[in-house]
């Protein structure tokens, strides 16, 4: 097989290289702009368990690598003042210029034919090879040559950064957050072999502009660092190889083969330089590539099984480096937090390194994170803290206070719709659905999404708030939750608007019943799906009803006594699609700029909070982003969380989507997390996390790290009602069972 690399770069050549080992007879090229000494950036890291992925691929480059590689444990946090380090971490850098040397010498080894100073213009020329491999960067000419067939998406991050080095060693992977009067700057420094350095310097784009670097060359660039860090340098100089500011590209495609052509390393994807080494992706891009050659006997076979293999791999690394690149596009945010939580913050921005894996890493570090977070919870709640010589608990089974309102722990079953009811009466499905919950340990349970009149309900099966029958049923459930659990149950008040009159979930998710439907309402005539019906707009006279119909049901709920009242603002229905400007499209007081917006969902909240007791606290479920253009994006739902807190809400309960039926989600673990963050931090109120949330491990990072006040979870409590006592279990914390369950105090269970 005849084999053109377009790019000698890491990719490129370790596929060249793996590819000949593999077998000899293939006629593989590598073509390469540069000269061999000729490279830019430093050093470049990888993970432990990145080189041992690539020791399983060649053994012998792995090991060339190691004798060069400078290897550190800790990652060292300088933050107003003090210096908080995180040990077992397992990290190596290694100089670029050393690793394609290395991969120069094996790939000629190989057999490989290696052309220098070859500048590919266009890539036609050399489709009549078998296969052709572009793997020539972010500004790949192969890739924008077939930009149609490949479709890529190109987003430059606000942030601007430079690529320095210097001579000073730095005994871990080191961070900086250092303000001058021009504003913040992040630095991430590591060191690659014996007197040797990366110094990469990051600001926001006003903080750059500020200081007049926009109009800096090279040189005064390195004046200014210089100064800026002189302290941080210790004496030693910054050096520049090319470096310029720029903004961070990330690189998507839809595809990433086309015909014989095939896009490797960052001419396929960028991961934020955050999360480690952009290199690491196109090493273990190279290895996928040769071996779906080698499992299939055709090129044009070989190609989907490659991308298919490996772009959930990339994909899942891509959405961690988002959320990381995020974090430090909006480290503002968090310089008002403990030393001790702003690294713990750091360490887990990207999701991917969690509680319990820090605490396998770092159990001193992690311990003192857990003692911090619990001193804090309790005294905010009014409890005496566990003594200073007893083990802290883990975040989640921290209490917290809201009004006069304790929960025992951070654990929330979100509410989940049963569609089980008969003219709005919860029945004995509900009273097992949410008394075992409740049993099972969880600080609060939530019901179903509850609807303030017959015409509000999303189904026919859907629970109701609006006559006295039914207050009586509800009550039976609250005075079993508060008889035998230490649980506190909150009621969630909604609308379907123009998502009313549907079928149940299993039967039709959002279709209109067949037969027996009603009239539907919405801020403005704008069926949900092209099939549904057409919703007539709300009057102002149908409004004022809707309030009364709120405050009814809110009295209702008093009366039942549930401890917390949640009104129902997001995923597309009544209140929610007066929110978004993809389904308010009206031009009277309530429709126009997000403040109109607001007007009348403020309004039912307000007459709510004056209904509901002031002792007892509200929230509201918000949807922060619609995932569709035009619609409803973060930094409004920022805007709404603050109108919302100025009006007396106190937890905002932070989902997203299900605004409109074409939707365009991006899903992911914790994909809704990074809204509750930001709002908690930019509006001062409380947030409940909620969104693909499973583990033990997740609540409690969320919850050390300060993203969220509360956690609510789903489908985990419907596959296990007694998930927060598993977790205790798990985590060595002790949580009495009822005097009915007593014996299961002393009951160690084996898990097959």
């Amino acid at each position: 097989m005849k084999v053109v690399c377009l790019g000698g770069g890491p990719a490129g050549l370790f596929f060249a290289s793996l590819l000949k080992q593999a077998d000899a007879r293939h006629d593989v090229t590598v073509l390469e702009r540069n000269r061999p000494d000729d490279t830019f950036g430093f050093g470049v890291v990888f993970s432990d368990a990145t080189e041992e992925a690539l020791a399983k691929a060649d053994p012998l480059i792995t090991q060339a690598m190691g004798k060069h590689a400078h290897r550190w444990d800790d990652i060292e946090i300088h933050y107003r003042g003090e210096t908080l380090v995180s040990t077992g971490h397992g990290f190596s850098g290694l100089s670029r210029r050393t690793l394609l040397a290395l991969l120069h010498e094996r790939c000629r080894e190989a057999g490989v034919r290696l052309c220098f100073d070859h500048d590919v213009r266009d890539p036609e020329e050399f489709r009549s090879a078998d296969l052709v491999v572009a793997c020539d960067g972010v500004n790949s000419v192969a890739r924008e040559r077939y930009r149609e067939h490949f479709q890529p998406q190109l987003d430059e991050r606000p942030n601007r950064f430079v690529w320095l080095g210097t001579t000073r060693p730095f005994p871990a992977f080191t961070f900086y957050f250092k303000s001058d009067p021009n504003g913040l700057w992040r630095v991430h420094a590591y060191q690659y072999e014996p007197g040797a350095s990366t110094f990469i310097i990051e600001a926001r784009e006003e903080t750059w502009k500020l200081a007049g670097l926009d109009r800096a060359d090279e040189a005064a660039t390195i004046a200014f660092c210089e100064r800026l860090f002189a302290d941080e340098l210790d004496g030693h100089r910054l050096v520049s190889n090319h470096s310029i500011w720029r903004r961070f590209p990330t690189v998507r495609n839809t595809r990433w083969h086309h015909d014989n052509v095939v896009l490797m390393g960052d001419a396929a994807h960028t991961a934020h330089f955050s999360v480690g080494s952009g290199t690491k992706l196109a090493m273990e891009d190279a290895i996928a590539l040769v071996a779906a050659l080698g499992e299939h006997a055709q090129v044009r076979d070989a190609l989907p099984a490659y991308e298919a293999a490996r772009r959930p791999a990339v994909e899942s690394l891509q959405r961690a480096a988002q959320v990381s690149l995020q974090w430090f596009e909006d480290t503002e945010r968090y310089m008002h937090l403990d030393p001790i939580q702003f690294a713990f913050t750091l360490l887990t921005r990207s999701l991917r390194v969690t509680h319990a894996n820090l605490k396998l890493r770092d159990p001193v570090f992690t311990d003192r994170v857990d003692r911090w977070f619990a001193d804090r919870a309790f005294a905010a709640a009014l409890q005496p803290a566990p003594p200073a010589d007893a083990p802290a608990p883990p975040p989640m089974f921290t209490p917290f206070k809201l009004r006069e309102l304790t929960f025992a722990n951070r654990v929330v079953v979100s509410p989940m719709c049963q569609y089980t009811a008969e003219d709005g009466m919860p029945n004995d499905w509900h009273f097992v659905h949410l008394g075992a919950r409740a049993i099972g340990g969880a600080g609060m349970v939530v019901a179903e999404m509850t609807d303030v009149s017959p015409e509000a309900r999303i189904s026919p099966w859907c629970t109701g708030l609006w006559k006295p029958e039914q207050a009586a049923a509800w009550r039976r459930i609250v005075e079993f939750v508060h008889t035998n659990s230490w649980a506190k149950i909150a009621m969630q008040l909604g609308h379907a608007g123009r998502k009313a009159s549907t079928q149940k979930m299993w039967e039709g998710d959002n279709e209109p019943l067949p037969s027996g439907g009603w009239p539907v309402v919405s801020a403005s005539p704008l069926p949900y799906k092209p099939h549904s019906p057409v919703p007539r707009e709300v009057t102002a006279a149908e409004m004022r009803t809707i309030v009364a119909d709120y405050v009814r049901a809110s009295r209702l709920a008093d009366e039942v006594g549930f401890d917390l009242l949640e009104l129902h603002m997001a995923h597309g229905y009544l209140l929610a699609s007066f929110l978004s400007p993809l389904t308010n499209q009206r031009s009277d007081a309530f429709g126009g700029p997000l403040e109109r917006r607001l007007r009348f969902p403020l309004e039912v909240f307000d007459a709510v909070r004056a209904t509901w007791p002031a002792a007892k606290p509200m929230s509201v479920r918000i949807s922060a982003v619609d995932w569709f253009p035009g619609g409803m994006e973060p930094a409004d739902a920022v805007e709404v969380a603050r109108a919302l807190y100025a009006h007396g809400c106190d937890l905002v309960d932070v989902s997203a989507g299900q605004t409109v039926d074409d939707q365009r989600p991006v899903y992911g673990r914790l994909f809704q997390t990074p809204f509750a963050d930001r709002i908690r931090h930019e509006v001062g109120i409380a947030t409940m996390a909620v969104g693909n949330i499973s583990s033990y491990t997740d609540v409690n990072t969320i919850l050390a790290a300060g993203r969220a006040d509360l956690c609510a979870l789903a489908r985990a409590h419907l596959w296990d009602p007694y998930w927060t006592r598993h977790a205790a279990f798990e985590q060595g914390h002790t949580l009495t069972w009822p005097g009915q369950y007593a014996t299961l105090n002393r009951y160690r269970p084996r898990f097959i």
